[in-house]
């Protein structure tokens, strides 16, 4: 284990441009740190096209398989039944499929864990981008273990893809956050933030719809249904390979000062000789690398004092996001929606309105986060979600006590999925870019997209338990959870909208002794 340099002492005379008093933080995003009255950096063509490129061929996949296997779940049991039988002349009885189905389904959690930790050291070996192609190739590869197991008759095929699409999604949660992020100015990095949340909860949404009977829900089309998304891989991943690698990467962990400044012309699509506040950033950013060189693992990233509030936050932040219970509403949300009157068909698609809704906020989400921070929107997205917890969890015990209930019942999973998507749902993806500083971050990135898997893990393993044991009251315990992780995140978790993350480690760098939240000139509920 290396040296554990505090680097707040290596900023004590900082300048002027890279580090404003922190009492009086900048509180309109589109104020840029340049001093520059003819350039202000905003969107450019790269900046765009490696938000839509990695939404759509990385984010959007993980979504996909999260979403897509619930519809044809009964088909593909039968075809594994089957397969057991001609090849080994086994028959699995009803406890037998039960175990072997959740394995289908819980390896593409390990393979989210697993790529998680990997994250960490693919973001600096190989660099932000092409750890990025990496997972394009990998979601390739699943696709087509999907495509050839039934022709295959092989059960083992069905697993090992969805293990490759689960890897491909934990590194895609703990890289590609990350990779947006250093590429926007810091007016940006919101928006760019909520690309990854968003594609996901797309994809949650295609994976619906394409299981719907008259697309490719049919019973001979899941192999089709669960390797469609690899089409937009395919079409996204020559795209990867044009985009520009992160310049703060370049700059501060592979030291290469001439490719980072030529990067950064690149995606601000200006002269380099224009950004001269940025590459004072990078230099700056640079210097206390070289002032602590050793590097930054996810083991050492625990044993730093300094940056256990950081890692705390972003990692409950992450496990909250699960254990919020969002997958439960969606689990409980067509029996609803079938007890206030809906057709089967119907029932189906309120479902699909509920993956609309996340959608729409997501987008919304672009709009707000520049101009409300992160903190107010984040805190009222928690606490809202924790008494909406709380209240659908009664209406669902008197749901058949009174003939209104069932309608109740259903307005609180509405409500429930539009307030968790104004916070809760697209901020902890990208919460640790702005709270690590580059060195850090991977390691950061990947704690936090471990404890989103992790959590979601927990969730998946624990609540069919819950449910058959306490029924509805399951809510009442996520509605606990959640407003714990509120009352955390109220002490501790400070405004980062129009902060480097050199200035919020240094708000928390006094661990639980911090109160970030209490310095001047912050806002929040």
């Amino acid at each position: 284990m290396g040296k554990q340099t505090d680097c707040s002492s290596l900023h004590t005379e900082p300048t002027p441009q890279l580090y404003p008093d922190i009492s009086h933080p900048v509180t309109n995003e589109h104020q840029h740190l340049t001093q520059s009255n003819e350039y202000k950096a905003g969107w450019s063509f790269y900046l765009v096209l490696a938000g839509v490129a990695t939404t759509l061929g990385s984010s959007l996949p993980v979504g996909y398989n999260i979403g897509v296997v619930n519809t044809p779940a009964e088909v593909i049991k039968k075809f594994c039944n089957e397969s057991f039988i001609s090849r080994y002349d086994v028959s699995l009885d009803e406890k037998w499929m039960n175990v072997l189905w959740s394995s289908v389904v819980s390896i593409f959690i390990v393979g989210g864990c697993t790529g998680s930790v990997l994250g960490a050291i693919l973001a600096d070996k190989l660099g932000r981008k092409k750890a990025t192609i990496v997972t394009s190739v990998l979601f390739l590869f699943g696709a087509l273990c999907f495509m050839v197991c039934r022709a295959a008759n092989s059960v083992e095929l069905l697993i090992l893809g969805r293990l490759l699409v689960g890897l491909a999604g934990g590194l895609t949660t703990s890289i590609v956050p990350m990779y947006l992020t250093e590429l926007a100015p810091l007016s940006l990095t919101g928006a760019m933030g909520v690309a990854c949340p968003m594609g996901v909860n797309v994809g949650v949404l295609v994976g619906q719809v394409m299981g719907l009977k008259f697309l490719l829900g049919g019973v001979d089309d899941w192999p089709y249904l669960l390797s469609v998304y690899a089409l937009l891989v395919i079409l996204c991943l020559p795209i990867l390979f044009m985009l520009p690698e992160s310049p703060k990467y370049l700059y501060v962990v592979r030291k290469n000062e001439t490719s980072a400044i030529n990067e950064l012309s690149r995606v601000r699509g200006v002269s380099a000789s224009i950004l001269t506040d940025e590459v004072d950033s990078l230099r700056e950013e640079s210097r206390v690398e070289v002032a602590d060189d050793d590097h930054w693992s996810m083991l050492r990233l625990v044993m730093e004092p300094r940056l256990r509030l950081p890692l705390l936050l972003a990692c409950s932040m992450q496990a909250g996001q699960q254990t919020s219970g969002i997958n439960a509403v969606f689990y409980y949300s067509q029996t609803i929606f079938k007890q206030a009157g809906l057709s089967e068909a119907n029932s189906q698609y309120a479902t699909i309105g509920c993956g609309a809704i996340n959608v729409c906020t997501a987008v919304l989400m672009l709009h707000l986060l520049p101009r409300r921070g992160r903190r107010p929107l984040l805190l009222a997205s928690v606490l809202s979600a924790a008494v909406i917890l709380a209240v659908l969890a009664v209406t669902m015990i008197y749901i058949n006590m009174l003939s209104w209930m069932p309608y109740v019942c259903m307005v609180a999973v509405l409500s429930y999925v539009l307030v968790y998507g104004f916070g809760l749902g697209p901020i902890p993806y990208f919460i640790a870019s702005e709270i690590f500083e580059v060195p850090p971050r991977p390691a950061g990135m990947a704690w936090g997209s471990l404890a989103n898997w992790g959590g979601n893990f927990l969730v998946g393993m624990s609540f069919p338990t819950m449910r058959e044991a306490i029924g509805p009251y399951s809510f009442i315990v996520f509605s606990v959870i959640t407003a714990a992780l509120y009352v955390f995140l109220k002490i501790y978790f400070p405004e980062t909208r129009g902060k480097t993350p050199s200035q919020v480690s240094q708000l928390c760098s006094r661990g639980f002794q911090s109160r970030p939240h209490n310095t001047p000139g912050l806002t929040g509920i």
